[in-house]
């Protein structure tokens, strides 16, 4: 089982890189191609955007077509997209490229969680769902700084073409090792399962299970969104030390998940949604408490932001697994299809959330306290959830 979770990660790990690596030489890039530095970086939002909607796609045909050829399908794309963004010369073709490349994702990410269904549930789904989510974070607190040093010495194509040279091993890597996880049972359509998507978002165990995580990528979309103005803009780092503050914090969640992961099997899944909606409660309320009552001066220390997103990173390393696992727990039969809602919810839910709370009249603290508290409440709610699911499974045993 580890050989095959160290397979999926090679699969995890396409999404945050290709947000993460290309991060420095944004700069670069706008100047390569003779456009805005904005244009340049609304393709991160242009990426996320069409891996949350590529998902709905991408679940049936997984279902469909099994979980093999699915994950090939959506390597190869990967590769199209790498390859024409390395090889652009405008802004417009920049923008496609990240398009065809986002599609890639969403195709290996519904394989990876589907995957996972395939083989384990309970608290052995969870650990798998922390795992993966818990060394993903390795690539946010790596990728920017390697991705720096190779635009610094190469030029800002050289990221994208390292990165098609890692698709390719882990193209090889499916090619040889992948099997076919799809259940027979599993149920099969011919279009676009609107009914399926609609009868599984009106299970309200799922929705409120799905939303954790729509909370926990609201929180850390946020903060990534709002870190280069806090910490540089107003607090004065230089961008090598925002990388090693940003880098740390990657390192943390990836701890913190290894943590989760080795008790999740002592004290349970309710326990650790408790935990984690506890932690981002801490955090949010750490940071109103900062700006109430510290000096102004004192407000503009790395700490007395980076302390509260640490505790809110810990709760995200706490429920991701717990929600994932129980979301997908009775769809054994259409994983794909569920695996592809997750994902939605996940991705279009928590850019949603996070592009509310920076919409609205407050500090960018205060914004980011903001979502902390709303993935607070939503992890409490599934933990509540999740006691009356297990005193029905009593119940009928």
């Amino acid at each position: 089982m580890q050989k095959f979770l160290f397979l999926l990660l090679t699969l995890v790990l396409l999404g945050p890189l290709g947000i993460d690596l290309y991060l420095p030489a944004i700069p670069a890039i706008s100047r390569g191609l003779d456009s805005s530095e904005s244009v340049i970086q609304s393709s991160i939002s242009l990426f996320i955007l069409v891996l949350g909607l590529g998902q709905l796609l991408a679940g049936p045909l997984v279902d469909r077509y099994g979980r093999r050829p699915m994950a090939i399908a959506g390597i190869l794309l990967y590769m199209i997209g790498v390859s024409v963004a390395a090889t652009s010369v405008n802004a417009a073709m920049f923008m496609a490229s990240r398009v065809v490349q986002s599609l890639g994702v969403c195709c290996t990410s519904v394989v990876l969680f589907s995957s996972v269904r395939d083989r384990l549930s309970g608290d052995d789904a969870a650990r798998a769902f922390g795992f993966l989510n818990g060394t993903l974070n390795i690539v946010p607190a790596l990728a920017p700084l390697i991705g720096g040093l190779i635009a610094q010495y190469y030029g800002w194509r050289a990221p994208f073409w390292a990165l098609l040279g890692y698709t390719t091993v882990t193209l090889l890597l499916v090619l040889a090792f992948l099997p076919e996880t799809r259940p027979a049972h599993t149920r099969q359509v011919g279009s676009l399962p609107l009914r399926q998507y609609w009868r599984i978002l009106s299970d309200s165990n799922f929705l409120i299970f799905a939303l954790v995580n729509a909370g926990a990528m609201g929180m850390a979309l946020t903060y990534v969104s709002l870190a280069p103005n806090v910490l540089m803009t107003t607090g004065g780092l230089s961008p090598l030390q925002f990388s090693l503050v940003f880098g740390a914090n990657g390192f943390w969640i990836m701890l913190m998940s290894y943590i989760a992961n080795r008790i999740i099997r002592k004290v349970g899944r309710p326990v650790c949604l408790a935990a984690g909606g506890v932690f981002m409660l801490l955090g949010g309320t750490a940071l109103y408490t900062g700006i109430a009552f510290l000096p102004a001066q004192t407000q503009l220390e790395t700490w007395v932001y980076m302390l509260p997103v640490a505790s809110a990173c810990t709760g995200l390393a706490f429920v991701i697994g717990p929600a994932t696992s129980y979301a997908l727990e009775p769809y054994s039969s259409e994983a794909g299809i569920a695996s592809a809602l997750v994902g939605f919810v996940q991705m279009a839910g928590g850019a949603g959330l996070g592009l509310l709370a920076m919409a609205l009249p407050m500090q960018p603290k205060a914004c980011l306290g903001v979502v902390m508290l709303t993935a607070f409440v939503l992890a409490w709610s599934a933990k509540r959830r999740s006691k009356k699911l297990k005193t029905i499974l009593t119940a009928h045993s």
